[in-house]
Order: structure tokens, then C-alpha cells, then sequence
């Protein structure tokens, strides 16, 4: 049998790359009801409530704890998943002319690793734009006191303005759409491959669950994909 580096047991190891993979799908989610905000009209009660949600974000204890359960996740779930690919690639069969990869399975299945990677390349630069800065004080010449009395750092206007940047936003904005199609194939196959590895597999709800995966697949990473374009092209300049 088989065995991950990470997991000694491949049964395990399938359950619980499922699991961390469905749990980022929930945090999908919650991550873009938050940043839909920024789709607000400019102005102090989009910047107030943008930054006091950034702020409890990144203070609430339970927040905080779930925060690292994610990331956690993302790494376990990234770095299994390559090691399965390799595996995958290793016992794939070779040289038979009868062995047509793309007669037997989707694209996306076929490539997870591929996406996987560009997805976590744009988590580590996403985080390195935003979230450090948030975390760890880069944006301490930015701190402003909101109506509330609450003292936030204003990562609503750093967001904004660094998908309106003259040089970059456009860079930006595209590299933005590419890792959201990248996160679209992704979920394309593993929403529902998630189910079908925790033995959430019958005939009466396979179909809903492929057609409500497929739906997921489109619909998140299109919402997402939808905030940096509406910044550069439709919001004013701030």
C-alpha cells in the first residue's frame, strides 16, 4: 500500500486531505462575505467598516484560533497534495498507446498538483500584501481612529489602492483572475472528489453533489475575481 509522508496510513491520509480541503471551501466563504464589503461606495462608512471587520479579524480569540486551524489546513493540504501527485505520476502507466489520460478523466484531476501550486503561490503573495502588513505593523503610518473610537489600521485604503495603482493595479488585477481560475478547476474536481473519499458517495445525491460542487467551483472564485476588477475599473480613485 501506498503511504503519504505525512500520514502513515493512505486511508487516513485520504480522509483527512478531504477534510482540510473542504473545511478551505467554508472558509471561502467567510472570506469573501468579508471582502464583498470592499464593493461598498467609497467613503468613511466603507473605510470604517471594511477596517473594524479587518480589525476583529485579526483580535476575536476564536477568530484567531480558526485563523491558524486555516492555515494549517492550506499547508497540510498543499504539501500532501504534491507528494500524492508524485505518487500518482510514479504508478502512472507508460508508453501504451491505449493510455489516453484525457479519455479517462477531467483536466482539473489530472493537474491538481499544477493548480495547487499556483493557488498557494497566490496565498503566499496575497498574505505578504495584506495580511503582514496587517499583522505585523507595516501599515503603522496608517492607523486612524474610526467613528466608532475604535483605532484601526487602514487596510481599506492599501487594498484599494493597490489595485489602483498606476504602475501595478492592472498586474494586480489580472494575476487575481488567473489564480481564481486556477482556484476554479481546483474546486471543479475537488469538491466533490472530497465527498466521495469521506464515503459520502449513493446514487441519490451523487448528482446534486457534482452539480452543487460545479456551481461552488464557478460562482466563489468568480465573486472573488469580481472585487479587484470592480476596484481598477469602476470604483473612483481614493
Amino acid at each position: 500500500m501506498a503511504k503519504s509522508a505525512l500520514l502513515k496510513s493512505s486511508l487516513a491520509k485520504k480522509y483527512w486531505m478531504a477534510l482540510t480541503g473542504l473545511f478551505l471551501c467554508t472558509f471561502l466563504v467567510g472570506h469573501l462575505l468579508g471582502n464583498l464589503q470592499l464593493l461598498q461606495a467609497v467613503g468613511p462608512e466603507a473605510k470604517d467598516q471594511f477596517n473594524e471587520y479587518a480589525l476583529f479579524m485579526t483580535t476575536n480569540p476564536l477568530v484567531m484560533i480558526l485563523s491558524y486551524v486555516t492555515y494549517i489546513s492550506i499547508l497540510f493540504h498543499a504539501v500532501d497534495g504534491v507528494l500524492l501527485t508524485i505518487r500518482n505520476r510514479k504508478a502512472r502507466p507508460q508508453g501504451y498507446e491505449s493510455f489516453k489520460p484525457s479519455t479517462n478523466s477531467m483536466w482539473a484531476s489530472r493537474n491538481m498538483g499544477i493548480l495547487g501550486t499556483v493557488i498557494l503561490a497566490f496565498i503566499i503573495v496575497h498574505m505578504n500584501m495584506f495580511w503582514a502588513k496587517m499583522k505585523f505593523g507595516g501599515l503603522d503610518n496608517t492607523v486612524y481612529t474610526t467613528e466608532s473610537g475604535a483605532e484601526v489600521k487602514d487596510l481599506y485604503t492599501i487594498t484599494i489602492q493597490a489595485f489602483q495603482d498606476p504602475q501595478y493595479g492592472l498586474i494586480w488585477v489580472i494575476a487575481y483572475a488567473i489564480a481564481m481560475l486556477a482556484v476554479a478547476f481546483h474546486l471543479s474536481h475537488g469538491f466533490a472528489s472530497g465527498f466521495q473519499s469521506l464515503g459520502v458517495n449513493h446514487p441519490k445525491y451523487n448528482g446534486f453533489i457534482r452539480k452543487f460542487g460545479m456551481g461552488f467551483a464557478v460562482l466563489i472564485p468568480l465573486a472573488f475575481a469580481v472585487i479587484p476588477f470592480y476596484i481598477h475599473f469602476i470604483l473612483e480613485n481614493i
